[in-house]
Parts: structure tokens; C-alpha cells; sequence
């Protein structure tokens, strides 16, 4: 599947880091993971922490796919407004899964800094109203967020343009949020997990499966097998070839990156990522070597050839935009890249067992504008799951929630 157009900035920064041997021999495990992106890394820290006998298999080179493509957002605001949470599933399951993004930030942090090397820093983030009837969804939003004890700072449009330098109806600014490169934040954690034992095959493809009472037997594309309890499936986009039922749409997004800019001229925007209310959006954040990611103008595009066409196009479009809201800066696109994401109805992700295959394979579907901080907590609730224990979130992140909303 391909999962990207242009020249994502991580991989042309970073290089081809790791690299892991084929599958060319049978092996047993606990758990099989078949994908090596940012999710399945985060699953097999949580198995491995388990003292679980972990495997995994990727079939390009690890962390090549999607999150290499990643503009790596991190912070607790979900694509989906609180307010449209709630009216789903309650004021109460819309506050726990708020609060569970926060704490996977802030986790997400602590992980970061025990790999290091990473290029994480904490930021805040700035979500203002596109148009000025969007300000009274935007102050009910914020006023939901405090009540559940989240951070969420109401700005007026004077307080913005003081602040900030550009002109808005309204904000909510919160402190909780993040910045990463996640090519490199995979690569590392995956050294880190194989010193530890954790065993990682890349250039592997598995063909099919054999899902049994008390094990999944994998086939590898070598003629290999993988004798494994159960099978984690963390391939991204590619998961959904592994059930009929249709779970996600397929999308398009697209971002480019500038040189690195005067300090003093980025102004708040070294230590803010930016989006706004209208959909799709557009959002800008910094990177630690000084530059500004600037990204959106998503599409229904699932073909990757018209995909590839369009990136000139999507990058000059997003200038266009970025330099509306700041014409002081040089938004210069010094690489453009577009990228597949998948979107659930109701902005959720999807972990768990699915009726399709049975109890022994688990979906690790981190769908969504949160795909990062939806895997941590996915992780946690994937070894809860294979530990017989109860998760919090099993019910609103599971399928079974689709007859909920």
C-alpha cells in the first residue's frame, strides 16, 4: 500500500536508521505484531513491560510507512469536539476519553525522554475560531473542557492578535501538547525493545493467517510461519485488508516545511501549534531545528498517482493560507509531501478483538488526527486485553461502540 507522496521531512532528515533482518526461519511468541510504526512500537513496549515474548513483523522497512509521513501532533484535543462527544456517549465517557488523551501527552513525554534523541518538547496549542459564528461552539467547547478539569484558556480576539499576531474571532489556548519526530522516536524505541528482546523482522509480509482456538498461526510471504497466542494487528492503513467490514474511509493530507527561520520572527510560534475550527483545517507547528511545518487542505483522494499529482498544488494552497495569518514570515516550502490518514465516523480509533476474526486478533487501528496519543492509550488497553484485565476506554475505543453513536 502506498502510503505517501513528495518528501516527508523525517525520512530526508534522518536517513534510513535501522534496519532488522527478514523472517527466514518458524518462530514461536507470545504476541505477534504485524507492523513496525509508531503504534505497534508503542504495543510492543507495553507487551514487552508485560514480560510478554514479543515479535514483530513490518513488510517495508520499519517506521517507512505512514509515520514517516507523520506531522506528528501531539496534545489531548481530538479531531472531534468534546461537545459532540458527549452528545454521543455522554458528558461522562466524552470527559474520560479527554482525560485519557491528556495523560497519554504527558506520558508520551516521559518515554520520549528515557529513548532521548527524539526531538520532543512540550508546546502549547492554540485552536481558534475560523469564522465568527464559530466562537459560540468554541466557548461551549472550553467551558466543557474546565468542568472535566482540563486545561483550556478562553482568548478573545484582542488577547489573540496581542499575543499571537493574527486575527480570530476566539481561541482556546491549552498547555498540554507536544512535539516529536516520530521517524526517529520509532527507530530508537525499536533498538531500545530489541536489546530487551523484543524480536523485529522487517521486509516481511504476511500472506495469511490461520486463527485457531488457542493460537493464530502467520505466513509469512518466505514460506516462514509464526507460531504466536496472538496477533496484534498494527499495520495502519493497511489493517482494514484483514476484516470485510468496512471501519474507516481512506483520505488524503497534505504538508511542507520550511528552512529554518529567525527565531525572533517565529515569535510564539517556537513554542505554539496553531489549528483552527473549520474543517478540514489548517494547522502550523515548530520543529526543533527551527522550522515550521504548516499542513491540512485534506482531500477524498485514495489513489496514491492523483495523490502524487497533487502535492505541488496542496503546498502552494497552504502557503497561500499560512501567510494570510502571518505575512511577516517566509513560508517557503523546502520539502511537500501528502500522506494517506483514515477517518472513523466518530473521530475514535478502534482496539480490540473484532467478530470477523475471533478473541485471538487484535485490531490497533489509531485512526484520526491523534493517531500517536491514540496508540499509547491503545497499547495500554491491547495488554490489558491479552492480560484478562479491565480497561476503562475497552468499550468507547472497541467495535462494539458502533452501536452506540
Amino acid at each position: 500500500m502506498d502510503l505517501k507522496s513528495g518528501y516527508p521531512y523525517w525520512a530526508i532528515k534522518n536517513g534510513l536508521m535501522s534496519a532488522f533482518p527478514r523472517l527466514e526461519a518458524d518462530i514461536d511468541c507470545d504476541v505477534l505484531i504485524v507492523g513496525a510504526g509508531i503504534v505497534g512500537a508503542l504495543v510492543a513496549r507495553a507487551l514487552a513491560a508485560n514480560g510478554l515474548d514479543v515479535a514483530i513483523v513490518e513488510q517495508r522497512d520499519v517506521a517507512w510507512g505512514s509515520t514517516a509521513a507523520s506531522t506528528a501532533l501531539l496534545q489531548y484535543e481530538i479531531d472531534t469536539h468534546m461537545t459532540e462527544l458527549a452528545r454521543r456517549f455522554g458528558d461522562a465517557d466524552a470527559g474520560r476519553i479527554y482525560g485519557a488523551c491528556a495523560d497519554a501527552v504527558l506520558q508520551f513525554g516521559d518515554i520520549a525522554r528515557d529513548i532521548g534523541d527524539v526531538g520532543f518538547k512540550r508546546s502549547r496549542s492554540l485552536y481558534f475560531a475560523s469564522r465568527w459564528r464559530h466562537r459560540f461552539e468554541l466557548k461551549r467547547e472550553g467551558e466543557l473542557r474546565r468542568r472535566h478539569g482540563l486545561d483550556s484558556e478562553w482568548l478573545a480576539a484582542s488577547e489573540i492578535r496581542e499575543r499571537f499576531g493574527f486575527p480570530a474571532p476566539a481561541a482556546l489556548l491549552t498547555s498540554c501538547a507536544a512535539r516529536v519526530d516520530p521517524y526517529r522516536f520509532v527507530s530508537r524505541l525499536l533498538r531500545k525493545l530489541e536489546r530487551g528482546g523484543v524480536r523485529i523482522f522487517d521486509r516481511t509480509r504476511i500472506e495469511r493467517f490461520d486463527v485457531r482456538t488457542r493460537q493464530v498461526i502467520a505466513h509469512g510471504d518466505a514460506g516462514c510461519t509464526v507460531r504466536a497466542r496472538y496477533v496484534v494487528m498494527a499495520a495502519g492503513y493497511a489493517s482494514q485488508r484483514w476484516l470485510r467490514a468496512s471501519v474507516a474511509r481512506n483520505r488524503s493530507s497534505y504538508a511542507f516545511i520550511t528552512d529554518p527561520l529567525d527565531a525572533a520572527a517565529l515569535g510564539p510560534l517556537r513554542d505554539t501549534m496553531i489549528w483552527e475550527t473549520a474543517r478540514p483545517y489548517l494547522y502550523l507547528r515548530s520543529t526543533d531545528d527551527g522550522r515550521l511545518i504548516v499542513g491540512g487542505e485534506d482531500d477524498a483522494i485514495d489513489i496514491p498517482a492523483r495523490r502524487d499529482a497533487r502535492v505541488e498544488k496542496k503546498a502552494a494552497k497552504l502557503q497561500k493560507r499560512a501567510r494570510h495569518l502571518f505575512p511577516h514570515l517566509a513560508f517557503e516550502p523546502a520539502f511537500a509531501w501528502g500522506g494517506t490518514f483514515a477517518e472513523t465516523r466518530d473521530g475514535l480509533p478502534w482496539f480490540g478483538a473484532h467478530r470477523e476474526q475471533g478473541p485471538r486478533m487484535l485490531f490497533a487501528m489509531a485512526y484520526g488526527g491523534n493517531g500517536i496519543t491514540y496508540g499509547l492509550i491503545g497499547a495500554e488497553l491491547i495488554a490489558a486485553t491479552i492480560a484478562r484485565r479491565r480497561h476503562p476506554l475497552a468499550a468507547l475505543f472497541g467495535f462494539e461502540r458502533g452501536s452506540r453513536g
